[in-house]
């Protein structure tokens, strides 16, 4: 068996990294088992506890997961290997990528003059002009804004938000469906996942707690413009996630409110609730641009101290250059005007796919955001009945851990004028897959 899939190593850190080069290379593929402990120790001529810790590792890392008397078998999505987004084929309309319209965004301008730096930014992290524009933005949507700081983007501030907090197997309460690079990112970082259902409203307070009580450390959640099912939380829903995650108050509740400005829903945030241990995420690649690999970050002082301090030994300081250029942007009044008109439109056009998919007897979900959620029974046969018709759309599979299938459609640039003949080919789809798979 070791022979047959290429397992070596003398410790268990030679083996786990022999298996995980083995999944990454393709040999060893999703499902696949891997020998008995005892079995494998045999042929490699170590201990069985040897054996044993590479797969408590392997398990920590995401990369296989224990199925009881079923034995160690590959994870379904290993963390090792990466998820690109499929090329778009020639011709088809792209309504799959979540991204925003680059006719609602605005022209980025750089510093036009840089001068040079007398050794490095990591004394001075943040500019103060940027800064006090972060501050402001939180403040304005009721967020304490005492503690703030930067980061690379929202998930380069959450990946290190939960390496700072949790150590490997540790649990982390996640959407279900969610976004899927989070998804992706949590096994990678060594990291379990304990699902958590949601609805138009946002996580299910029942849902959470029975997470919670699983063993959860952290929570990240997304507090409107969820992606994919486009959720925002009602002060009704908020006053039920406070009083659950009261309870836990040992647990870090991460907010990633990347649609914050352009998602066409109120600032209904957890961060004000009084948690002890908070944070709340949000970027500007949305509404300003999506090579603005920006986050700001407000959050109780200790993970402030916590984030910085291991930023601090990695990259130190995000580019003051890009700083400038997201400073001049947030305070700019005719761009201010740009991204309230572009909410409007992307609120339009996501309610007009809503309204036409509603009149044909099919239910969707997009209360806020770029995206509407579209339950369905086959998603690949939808996928491709709808790509056959000139639209290319997303399966649900990489969004969901638990949750039924569904398919995810972008609105972003899809014209109101539009949704009735999207919604025209969407019904004709399905009516296809049932007669095909119907008898």
């Amino acid at each position: 068996m070791a022979e047959q899939y290429g397992i070596t190593g003398g410790t268990a850190r030679e083996i786990s990294a022999s298996v995980e080069s083995r999944v990454a290379d393709g040999t060893l593929r999703p499902g696949a088992s891997l020998p008995p402990v005892r079995r494998l120790a045999g042929e490699l001529g170590v201990g069985a506890g040897t054996v044993a810790a590479a797969y408590k590792e392997l398990r920590g890392r995401g990369v296989v997961v224990t199925l009881g008397r079923g034995g160690t078998v590959v994870a379904a999505a290993p963390a090792v290997t990466s998820r690109r987004p499929p090329r778009v084929p020639s011709g088809l309309r792209d309504l799959a990528g979540g991204h925003p319209d680059p006719a609602c965004l605005p022209v980025l301008s750089p510093p036009a003059r840089v001068a040079p730096v007398p050794g490095s930014h990591r004394a001075a992290p943040r500019l103060p002009a940027l800064e006090d524009a972060a501050r402001a933005w939180f403040a304005r949507d009721d967020v304490p804004s005492g503690s703030v700081t930067f980061a690379h983007g929202a998930l380069d501030c959450i990946s290190r938000l939960l390496t700072t907090e949790l150590r490997p197997g540790d649990a982390v309460a996640v959407e279900d469906p969610g976004f899927h690079h989070l998804l992706d990112l949590v096994p990678a970082l060594g990291l379990r996942m304990l699902p958590v259902a949601v609805d138009d409203d946002g996580i299910r307070p029942e849902a959470l707690r029975g997470a919670l009580r699983g063993g959860a450390r952290a929570v990240v959640c997304s507090p409107r413009g969820q992606s994919p099912l486009g959720a925002r939380f009602t002060p009704e829903r908020r006053d039920e996630l406070l009083t659950v995650l009261r309870d836990f108050p040992e647990v870090l509740v991460v907010e990633d409110d990347h649609n914050a400005e352009i998602s066409g829903a109120a600032a209904v945030t957890l961060a004000s609730g009084g948690l002890s241990r908070w944070a709340q995420v949000r970027t500007v690649s949305k509404h300003l641009g999506i090579d603005l690999r920006w986050a700001a970050l407000a959050c109780d002082p200790a993970t402030l101290a916590r984030h910085d301090g291991r930023m601090l030994l990695t990259s130190g300081w995000v580019s003051h250059i890009l700083q400038a250029t997201v400073a001049g942007l947030l305070t700019d009044p005719a761009v201010a005007r740009l991204v309230a008109g572009a909410s409007r439109t992307y609120t339009t056009r996501r309610e007009a796919l809503v309204s036409a998919l509603g009149e044909r007897g099919i239910a969707s979900h997009g209360g806020s955001g770029l995206n509407v959620w579209v339950p369905v029974g086959d998603e690949s046969a939808v996928v491709n009945g709808l790509r056959s018709r000139g639209w290319w759309i997303a399966a649900g599979a990489r969004f969901r851990i638990a949750s039924p299938p569904a398919v995810r459609v972008t609105t972003a640039t899809l014209a109101p004028a539009e949704a009735g003949g999207f919604a025209r080919d969407f019904v004709d789809t399905l009516t296809e897959a049932q007669a095909v798979y119907g008898g």
